[in-house]
């Protein structure tokens, strides 16, 4: 017998020895975790494994800034098993986010994975945001006028400030690339107007701001872009960037206004095949950040793109912006990836309010978002959509409340704390119905949709109905005896402070936008669920539903620098160092916006897990002793992304036996093969 085959042999005798259960696909091989794509308020955590089949695993989250002594808790990541849909396919892995930190601070990062089928383990890695994007004070103003442009265009050069002066601009490209350190600037004064397209196709670390523009902005291919402070009016897209042509990487759309060209808010307006057109941003490409814009008048206000035009749709967020008069999609986040974050935006006056159309096992965040007189859907979940998370967010509408019409199943949507009003005024507009006041309707929704803890309402028909799956409902006590809504909550009038316009008569004409903060009464508050990184620091025995704390200042939608900054709307501005969108000391975030320790919080036990099934640590991972003094992993440079991993568990030791047999055999097989 050759040492080949003894070794063979011994481990076919060891694995017969061994129960079936540790040999099998249930149990977790972790692969290494990253944070692709880092943006300026939020880090993307993806962790692929293999195994798992039953999609049992769970992985829970902390982390903190490096410097700070305590740990705070972050959702536990979604679990996402392999799959495929219209011509795309994703790896089974589970991926999360961390949400609402601090621009340009690296934080540390560790994860502690439970699989009772084995394979449990821990990993940490550290992550770095983006700083707001900033220029230094040494760069060369060159200014420009109408007829020296085109000259000052060839011979710009990394470092140059172009200062177009008043006059009206033909549209050009950017001929040159600007540097991380030295970007190239374009910046209007009061009285420049460009009519033109602005074209920065295949460019880098290109500024263009405070200018006015009567065309769109093309970013194909590009990566590092600033666009702030523009004011866009179009007649067709206002920014654009194809996935076909090079998508744009990294790139930062923030504080500017871009009107379109759909001004009728009539039904024949609405719809993909309504008489509207032009998309407000759509762009392809990850790591982009679209935030605080008002936007209003387009087909689609915010898009991403769909079919073979999407190309790496993953590590975007979508944050604070305006958005009305969007006569199909408000925001159109479909065919995304993954750890796409879509928070605290304004929807008045749309077709439908968020579409994932679908998107490609996710997660696809939607986090207090308001939406008023939005009037199809507010998530349309259309194609087969898988992984869409939806948390805190106030939808007011006429017609069925929770409308998700799609006919073909939506699977593993995670919803809680949301706040659902429809009712009176439902019908047939841009060809769709919307019901007549059922306060669910989501006939497709998959076993594996697990929504609970959210808040609906049927104004004006004196009733409590609709469907959630196969199931359905005629009282509040059948949908939570009959579907996963257990902690669901029944609301009607007075929840707001002060009472939004009535929709009963219909969604025509426009309403103003509304404040839907809630009123001391109402039915709302304290019904809600502790989301780690989502209400932290709320009040009273539990959170509150929808989009808005009791008690918390009105956020700032659109761009920022018209007002004052206000500590407690959720915004930083000025010479605010945190603003966690409540102005109540003692939860790391004081009541002047200033930062303050760390409150000394350890991963929260995510809500479903029975923390008696988790192993010793799982809850609170610590660094190795190798660790190196700035925190960061043995070997990795400060502000790196390193990982390092540490096993548990008996299924492990299985799953390395089985690897071992596999090689043994493999290399077995490779002697006796003829070479070719």
């Amino acid at each position: 017998m050759t040492p080949r085959d003894a070794l063979v042999t011994s481990l076919s005798v060891l694995l017969g020895s061994m129960p079936l259960t540790a040999l099998a696909q249930d149990a977790t091989i972790a692969g290494e975790p990253s944070s692709p794509h880092p943006t300026i308020e939020s880090l993307s955590i993806v962790w692929p494994i293999e195994g798992d089949d039953d999609a049992d695993g769970v992985v829970t989250v902390r982390y903190r800034a490096r410097g700070e002594s305590s740990y705070r808790a972050g959702l536990p990541l979604r679990r996402v098993p392999a799959g495929s849909n219209e011509g795309f396919s994703w790896r089974n892995q589970h991926a999360g986010s961390l949400f609402d930190l601090r621009p340009g601070t690296s934080y540390e990062i560790e994860l502690s994975l439970d699989d009772p089928d084995g394979g449990s383990t821990s990993a940490s890695l550290t992550a770095t945001t983006r700083p707001e994007p900033s220029l230094p004070d040494d760069l060369r103003e060159r200014p420009v006028t109408p007829a020296t442009l085109a000259a000052a265009l060839r011979d710009a050069s990394a470092g140059d400030v172009l200062v177009l002066g008043a006059g009206s601009y033909d549209g050009f490209a950017a001929p040159h690339d600007g540097t991380a350190e030295r970007p190239l600037v374009v910046r209007g004064t009061p009285g420049a107007i460009v009519t033109g397209e602005l074209r920065l196709d295949g460019r880098s670390h290109v500024f263009v701001e405070d200018l006015e523009l009567h065309a769109r902005v093309v970013l194909h291919g590009t990566h590092d872009i600033v666009l702030r402070r523009l004011v866009i009016t179009t007649e067709n897209d206002g920014v654009l960037a194809l996935g076909r042509r090079g998508a744009t990487y990294d790139s930062t759309i923030c504080d500017n206004v871009i009107t379109g060209p759909s001004r009728s808010f009539t039904d024949a307006a609405l719809g993909a095949d309504g008489a509207n057109e032009g998309e407000g941003v759509e762009i392809a490409g990850a790591g982009n950040v679209v935030c605080r814009n008002r936007v209003r008048g387009f087909r689609d206000c915010l898009s991403t793109l769909e079919g073979d035009e999407a190309l790496d749709q993953q590590s975007i967020d979508m944050i604070g912006n305006d958005l009305s008069l969007c006569l199909d999609d408000a925001i159109e986040a479909d065919f995304t990836m993954g750890n796409v974050r879509l928070i605290r935006n304004r929807i008045t006056n749309s077709f439908v309010g968020i579409s994932g159309q679908p998107t490609l096992g996710g997660p696809l965040y939607a986090i207090r978002n308001v939406m008023f007189n939005v009037i199809y859907s507010p998530f349309k979940l259309h194609r087969g959509s898988v992984g869409d998370v939806a948390l805190h967010n106030t939808v007011v509408k006429c017609g069925d409340a929770l409308a998700v019409y799609a006919t073909t199943p939506v699977s593993r949507s995670y919803f809680r704390n949301n706040l659902f009003l429809g009712g009176l005024g439902g019908g047939t507009y841009g060809g769709y119905e919307n019901g007549d006041g059922a306060v669910i309707m989501m006939a497709s929704a998959a076993d594996s949709a697990d929504l609970d803890y959210d808040g609906f309402g049927s104004l004006g028909t004196s009733s409590f109905r609709g469907r959630l799956g196969g199931a359905r409902f005629s009282s509040l006590a059948e949908l939570r005896s009959r579907t996963s809504e257990a902690h669901a909550s029944e609301l009607g009038e007075g929840l707001f402070a002060a009472a939004p316009p009535s929709l009963a008569g219909g969604p025509f004409p426009e309403r103003d936008a509304p404040d839907l903060r809630l009123a001391a009464s109402s039915a709302a508050i304290d019904r809600g669920v502790a989301l780690a990184n989502v209400n932290d620091g709320y009040v009273g025995d539990a959170p509150d539903l929808g989009a808005y704390e009791h008690g918390s200042a009105l956020p700032l939608y659109g761009p920022r620098g018209a007002t004052a900054p206000v500590c407690g709307d959720g915004v930083r501005e000025g010479d605010e160092t945190c603003d966690d969108g409540n102005v109540r000391d003692g939860d790391g975030c004081s009541s002047s916006c200033r930062l303050e320790a760390t409150p000394p919080i350890d991963a929260a036990i995510p809500e479903g897990v029975d923390a008696g099934s988790l192993p010793d640590g799982a809850l609170s991972p610590r660094l190795d002793a190798s660790a190196r003094p700035d925190g960061s992993p043995e070997g990795a440079s400060a502000g790196d992304c390193a990982c390092r991993l540490g096993a548990r568990g008996s299924g492990s030791s299985a799953l390395f036996v089985v690897g071992l047999l596999g090689l043994a055999l493999a290399r077995r097989r490779s002697a006796r093969a003829p070479r070719r």
